[in-house]
């Protein structure tokens, strides 16, 4: 199914604007049709999960982790050749890329969920290179005030600045004050079908939900395929029995492009 899942490639222009802001703004990614049938499945996932705030990300938004692994259709999506292709493209000088993690993420309005504090990805993985990037897909109309994200262009650059969700007040703005002088992404109106990219380093969160119906939306991250276990302690890696100092050679981590 995954050669007839209607995803779009990227384009040159796409790519430059990446490279250069560390993220970018993909309209019409996924067929707007196609979407309305992951947006139903997506509902009824999100639905069964655990409400549990146990953390600091689960005050931001709920989710629903590893979907493409119990389902198919996002498993297809998470393998388009399209997807595999563009993300091989944007981080540049890597020779294929694999899956990382599939979400199903929702924002609830009302005070259900707050802001998302501004972070960068990375600083968790259990990567020995920061070859990484993520693509949010909007499964709903997604106006700037229903919590799309945002983005400090340029920050990709200037490597890791270390973790945040650890404790009260350790976004990325607090750690570096700094981070101030670089500029603010525009707040973006998405449809659905529509989605943004943002390297792993790219410091980026999200404003709470304004509006009166769920943000909801997909994200697939990819790393360099040819990126070594560093053996760090995280929850997804934990137990597989991967080999320190040699690739992600797991069925969890499906190769998915080469250049």
């Amino acid at each position: 199914m995954a050669d007839d899942t209607p995803v779009r490639d990227v384009t040159d222009d796409e790519v430059a604007f990446f490279t250069e802001n560390g993220w970018a703004r993909l309209p019409r990614l996924v067929d707007p049709g196609h979407v309305a049938l992951l947006r139903d499945r997506a509902l009824e996932r999100l639905a069964e999960r655990s409400r549990a705030v146990t953390s600091m990300v689960d005050r931001a938004f709920g989710q629903s982790r590893d979907v493409a692994e119990t389902d198919a259709y996002f498993r297809d999506l998470a393998s388009a050749p399209a997807l595999g292709r563009g993300a091989t493209r944007l981080l540049r000088g890597v020779g294929g890329v694999r899956v990382q993690v599939t979400n199903l993420l929702v924002k609830e309005p009302g005070g259900g969920h707050g802001a998302t504090a501004f972070h960068q990805d990375f600083p968790w993985m259990p990567m020995d290179r920061s070859a990484m990037l993520t693509v949010w897909l909007a499964l709903v109309d997604v106006p700037a005030d229903m919590g799309s994200l945002r983005f400090l262009s340029g920050s990709h650059r200037h490597g890791l600045l270390g973790r945040s969700f650890t404790r009260d007040g350790d976004d990325q703005f607090a750690q570096h004050p700094w981070l101030k002088e670089l500029e603010t992404s525009p707040p973006l109106d998405l449809a659905a079908g529509d989605a943004t990219v943002h390297h792993a380093l790219t410091v980026h969160g999200a404003p709470a939900n304004r509006r009166d119906s769920a943000r909801l939306s997909f994200t697939v991250t990819y790393f360099d395929a040819d990126a070594l276990y560093t053996g760090t302690p995280y929850g997804q890696t934990d137990g597989l029995g991967l080999a320190v100092n040699r690739p992600f050679e797991h069925p969890r981590f499906p190769v998915v492009a080469h250049a």
